[in-house]
């Protein structure tokens, strides 16, 4: 053996020693960290609704994939370093109707076994909107914390993140032990609260200052749709500023107003406000504060933008030299619930005389489902004439399936929600018809059918507020009065089993009492 070949070898086994060495630290270090599942559901639901949600309704991630959801949790993120992570299943749906119980007994159970294959954890990131509803069940995510405590019992700190239009139960307060939501909405904070619900986590979990020792709750006797409650404007602008400073106080861990959501008729579903921490003092005082606030401006709360009847919206769209100018189609908003195929606005809109011909004002209604007309479209192609039916498969109560004629323009395959979409041209109005229902909140929702909105006269969408994109190319916009399963006007709709009295169906109401209640810590 030379002189190079045995120093090479030496190299070698030096290399082999370190790396090995390196591997055993590395394996230390991670046995060292805390162990920390994530699992949710997440739906918002209106039980106004003649929809129901079955499993196809879902975008079911499992466990590695589940960090594709989460930025703060890449691979090369400083989070996904701090822990060992077993994420285990999160179900997401766009909002629609209650839940069948079979399809929530489903996920529910593949959760709770893929739980059961890693404990104990150290802690859990729970991802849940807070509006889900079930056929034949009350307080749908009472229930799933509930049933997940009895898998990896009560050592285990929860750190649950929610919507602002979730409620907070009792039941989910008591067995959650650190909790967030948004603070805007639009919910441009989206990820951002996320975020903070595992960094609040993590934090308790790495100093070993445990689980908060106080939660404020208050049940604030409100119930308003997030078209007026949007923190754009004022009062929500003002209250939800007032949320941070009570956060961000010493001994304080988190604090949040939820809105909660106006079209489940749930006992659960009002307001509420919630504040965790160690200064129990501070905890409650910040509670009552911010639960206060809210009662004190309730009734200033008022809609985001103009409202007005569908016909006075037409009227204002088609005589304004401002394009484009959007009008919501609110009351079937796919986005808050509704089924997302009520005719009764594009059946309007066709039946207007200015719409007749291709001379008449260009608009874009977004969207209609109609699997088989969309069927006749792909196969007759581009260019095509199709006559066929769409819409009011699911909710049929305003007006039948709609009778479309016209021009194929655009076929496009692969939406995620879509699947496919096609755009049929009637008169001056191009109607996007889809295979399943689908949102149109991007510019490019459009422009990859080859519609132009900003170049549109009129731009009806199944929305409530604008989200940020719509927002930004609006020249002018109204919201209108539309009915279906979320429809804006509350009192059309027969509210039977919400806590009475309710602000606003009880406007006169005493005041309530705003003092908190401590949440038992278990």
């Amino acid at each position: 053996m030379t002189k190079t070949t045995t120093y090479l070898s030496l190299v070698l086994i030096c290399a082999l020693l370190i790396a090995c060495s390196q591997k055993e630290k590395t394996s230390e270090n991670s046995d060292s960290l805390p162990r920390i599942a994530i699992a949710g559901i997440a739906i918002e639901s209106s039980t106004f609704s003649p929809a129901v949600s079955e499993m196809d309704a879902f975008r079911v991630s499992r466990g590695e994939e589940i960090f594709n959801l989460y930025p703060f949790l890449s691979s090369d993120s400083t989070n996904r370093n701090r822990a060992n992570w077993f994420p285990t299943l999160y179900a997401r749906s766009l909002p629609g109707g209650a839940v069948t119980k079979e399809t929530y007994e489903s996920l529910v159970t593949e959760m709770l076994d893929k739980l059961r294959e890693n404990t104990p954890y150290d802690g859990m990131f729970f991802d849940i909107h807070g509006a889900m509803s079930v056929v034949g069940m009350d307080d749908p995510e009472g229930d799933l914390i509930t049933r997940i405590r009895e898998v990896i019992g009560s050592e285990t700190m929860i750190s649950t993140s929610m919507d602002l239009h979730g409620s907070v139960s009792w039941r989910l307060a008591e067995n959650t032990d650190l909790i967030t939501c948004f603070r805007m909405a639009p919910h441009e904070d989206a990820m951002e609260s996320k975020k903070r619900t595992v960094d609040n986590l993590l934090e308790r979990l790495e100093l070993g200052l445990g689980k908060p020792k106080y939660k404020a709750w208050v049940a604030v006797p409100i119930l308003l749709p997030g078209e007026k409650t949007s923190t754009r404007v004022e009062p929500a602008k003002s209250l939800y500023d007032k949320v941070a400073p009570i956060a961000d106080q010493e001994g304080v861990v988190d604090a949040g107003i939820w809105i909660g959501y106006a079209w489940a008729d749930e006992p659960r579903n009002q307001a509420y406000v919630m504040v965790t921490g160690d200064d129990q003092q501070k905890v409650t005082d910040g509670a009552e504060y911010l639960a206060k606030s809210f009662w004190e401006v309730r009734k200033e709360f008022d809609f985001i933008a103009p409202t007005a009847t569908l016909k006075e919206s037409l009227d204002m769209a088609i005589a304004s030299d401002k394009r484009p100018f959007i009008i919501s189609d609110m009351g079937d908003n796919p986005t808050a619930g509704g089924a997302g195929d009520v005719t009764w606005t594009l059946n309007e809109i066709l039946s207007r005389p200015e719409f007749k011909t291709e001379k008449g004002p260009s608009l874009i209604y977004a969207s209609i489902p109609g699997p088989d007309f969309v069927e006749m479209a792909v196969q007759a192609g581009v260019g095509a004439e199709v006559e066929g039916d769409a819409g009011a498969m699911v909710d049929d109560r305003f007006s039948p399936p709609i009778r479309l004629k016209g021009t194929i323009t655009a076929i496009e395959h692969g939406d995620q929600h879509a699947q496919t979409e096609v755009v049929v041209k009637v008169g001056s109005v191009s109607v996007i018809v889809t295979k399943r229902r689908k949102p149109y909140h991007h510019e490019s929702d459009f422009t990859n059918l080859g519609l132009k909105p900003r170049e549109t006269d009129i731009v009806v969408v199944k929305i409530g507020y604008l989200v940020p994109e719509l927002y930004d190319m609006r020249a002018d916009w109204i919201m209108a009065l539309t009915p279906g399963g979320v429809d804006q006007d509350l009192d059309r709709l027969e509210f039977k089993r919400i806590n009475r009295p309710m602000f606003p169906f009880d406007r006169d109401m005493k005041d309530p009492d705003m003092k908190a209640k401590l949440v038992p810590v278990k």
